[in-house]
C-alpha cells in the first residue's frame, strides 16, 4: 500500500526521522548524567505539572501564523516591491563567489539535507529535551523563542522583501529550491522573497542567547551548565547555518547580523517577561497599576508608531517608483521562476511580465507546480524538457510585455523565465506585476502589530533597567526591584 502522498514530502519525512532521534537523542546528551533523565512513567506527570500541553499549541499557533504570512505576502507584493537591488548594490556577487569556490554534488545533497532537517530538529527537540531533562524555564523559553521570533520577523517578511540571491544574482544557481523532491516543497511553503532576516540564523541564535540570559542573570555560567554540550550542538549548527544558506543560493551575508538581531530582540523580550508568566515573583499581574499601564501605553505605543511610520514611508518609496522596478535578473542561459500561489475560488488573476531588456529576448512559461519539478535537478531548470511538457515557451521581444490570467483554484503555478541567450555576458531584466484581486494591506498591517509592540517593549524595558541603574539582563518583574524608582 502507497503511503499518501502529503507524507512523502520532506517535511514530514525529516519529522518522521526526528520522531524516532529524540529519544536517541536525550539518551546520548545525558550519558553519564542519569539522575537528569525523566523516567517514563512520570512523564505524563511532568507534561501536568509543567502545563507543557500549552507548547504545543505554541507550535500550532506558530503554523498558523507563518500560513497567514505567505497568503499576505504574494497580493499586497504588487504595493511593497522588494528591496533586493539596494542590498545587492552593497553585497554584489560575495554569495556567488563562497557557492564557485565550494559547489560540489556530495555537500550540496549534505547542506540541503541540514538546511531542512537540523532546523526542525533544534526547533521540537529542544524543546523536549530540556523538558526531560528538567529545564522547565529553557523549555518555557525555547518553545516562546520560536513563535515569537517569528513573530518579531513578519513586518521585514511583509513589508521588506528581499529575493532569494538565486533568483537575482546571475549565475547563482537555486542549489534548494531547484532540486527535485525539495523544489514541490519549498515552492509551495517558501515565497522566495523572505530573504532578509534569516530565520535559520536567528532561531538558533534566540536559543543561544536566551541559554546565557538565564545563566547569567543567576550569576551563573553557561560552561558550568550539566547541559553545555547540548548547547556547543546548538553553536555548532548555526555556524554551519551560516554557510549552508550562502552556499545554497538562499540569503545574503545581510542576512546573518539581521537575523541576529531579530534573534536577540525575541530573546530578550522573552528573558524579560517569563518570569510574569510562570508567576515567580507573585500573580500575574502583581504591581500593575493604571499609572504603569498608561505609560506603557504611551511609550511603546509612541515607538510602534515611528517604527510603522518607517514601514508606510517604504511602502510609499515602492509604490513611487514601480514603472522602474526590477523583478528578477537574468545571466545568460539563466531560468527562475515566480510562484503564484492558490486562489479562492472566483478570485481570478492576472500577471503582467515585462522584459525590460533593449536587445535580448525573453521566454516564458506559465505552467502548474507539480508539472515542473522532474525539469528541475542539481540547483538548475532544464528549460528545453520543461517547455516542452508545457507545450512551448512564450517569447517577449525586448521592451515588450504580455499578460497572462488564471482561474484555477487551490492550484500552485508557476512562471518560468529563461534568457536564451548564452553567447554575450549581459544581464536580461524582468519586471512581473501580479493582481490577486484582493486588497490586503490592512490585514498584513494588523499581523505586524504584535511585533512592532514586542521591539517596543524590548527598548521600553532597556532603557527602565538603566534609568533605574540596574543590569540590562535583568528579568524581576518592575514592582521587585528593591532600590529602583519603579518598585512599589
Amino acid at each position: 500500500m502507497l503511503a499518501p502522498k502529503f507524507m512523502l514530502n520532506p517535511y514530514w519525512v525529516m519529522m518522521g526521522i526526528i520522531l524516532i532521534l529524540t529519544p536517541i537523542t536525550c539518551w546520548v546528551f545525558t550519558l553519564g548524567k542519569k539522575e537528569e533523565r525523566t523516567p517514563l512513567n512520570k512523564i505524563g506527570k511532568l507534561i501536568h505539572a509543567n502545563r507543557y500541553y500549552f507548547h504545543l499549541l505554541g507550535y500550532v499557533a506558530i503554523i498558523w501564523w507563518k500560513a497567514v504570512t505567505d497568503y499576505l505576502n504574494e497580493p499586497i507584493k504588487i504595493d511593497t516591491g522588494h528591496w533586493t537591488d539596494t542590498v545587492y548594490s552593497i553585497e554584489g556577487d560575495l554569495t556567488l563567489w563562497i557557492q564557485q569556490a565550494f559547489e560540489n554534488e556530495f555537500l550540496t545533497a549534505i547542506l540541503n539535507f541540514h538546511y531542512l532537517f537540523i532546523y526542525l530538529f533544534l526547533i521540537y527537540i529542544t524543546t523536549v529535551y530540556y523538558a526531560y531533562v528538567g529545564e522547565r524555564d529553557l523549555t518555557d523559553k525555547v518553545t516562546l523563542n520560536y513563535l515569537l521570533i517569528y513573530a518579531v520577523a513578519v513586518p521585514y517578511y511583509l513589508f521588506f522583501n528581499v529575493e532569494v540571491t538565486s533568483s537575482w544574482i546571475p549565475g547563482m544557481k537555486a542549489l534548494l529550491y531547484h532540486d527535485g523532491w525539495y523544489t514541490g516543497f519549498y515552492a509551495s511553503r517558501d515565497p522566495l522573497d523572505n530573504a532578509v532576516p534569516s530565520l535559520h540564523i536567528a532561531i538558533p541564535f534566540g536559543m543561544l542567547l536566551l541559554n546565557w540570559l538565564h545563566f547569567h542573570a543567576k550569576g551563573q555560567r553557561v560552561r558550568d551548565w550539566k547541559h553545555w554540550p547540548y548547547h556547543l550542538f546548538i553553536v555548532a549548527n548555526t555556524v554551519l547555518f551560516a554557510f549552508t544558506i550562502l552556499y545554497l543560493g538562499i540569503h545574503w551575508f545581510i542576512d546573518i547580523p539581521l537575523g541576529m538581531a531579530i534573534g536577540a530582540i525575541g530573546a530578550l523580550f522573552i528573558h524579560h517577561i517569563h518570569p510574569r508568566l510562570r508567576n515567580d515573583h507573585g500573580k500575574m499581574f502583581r504591581g500593575v497599576t493604571r499609572k504603569k499601564v498608561f505609560r506603557h501605553v504611551l511609550i511603546e505605543g509612541i515607538v510602534a508608531l515611528i517604527l510603522l511610520s518607517l514601514i508606510l514611508g517604504m511602502i510609499n518609496v515602492q509604490k513611487a517608483s514601480i514603472d522602474e522596478r526590477v523583478s528578477f535578473q537574468l545571466g545568460p542561459g539563466d531560468s527562475t521562476f515566480e510562484i503564484i500561489q492558490p486562489l479562492d475560488h472566483n478570485q481570478g488573476f492576472s500577471s503582467e511580465i515585462f522584459n525590460l531588456d533593449e536587445g535580448r529576448n525573453l521566454e516564458i512559461i506559465v505552467i502548474q507546480l507539480e508539472g515542473s519539478i522532474s525539469a528541475m535537478q542539481s540547483g538548475e531548470i532544464n528549460w528545453t524538457d520543461l517547455s516542452e511538457s508545457a507545450g512551448g515557451a512564450t517569447t517577449i521581444a525586448p521592451g515588450d510585455s504580455v499578460t497572462i490570467e488564471l482561474e484555477d483554484s487551490m492550484v500552485w503555478h508557476l512562471i518560468v523565465m529563461h534568457n536564451p541567450q548564452t553567447n554575450d555576458d549581459g544581464i536580461l531584466k524582468v519586471k512581473i506585476l501580479n493582481d490577486y484581486n484582493q486588497d490586503l494591506m490592512v490585514f498584513a498591517i494588523l499581523l505586524a502589530l504584535p511585533s512592532l509592540w514586542m521591539t517596543s517593549f524590548v527598548i521600553h524595558r532597556l532603557v527602565r533597567l538603566k534609568a533605574n541603574n540596574m543590569s540590562l539582563i535583568e528579568s524581576q518583574p518592575s514592582h521587585s526591584w528593591n532600590n529602583g524608582k519603579e518598585a512599589e
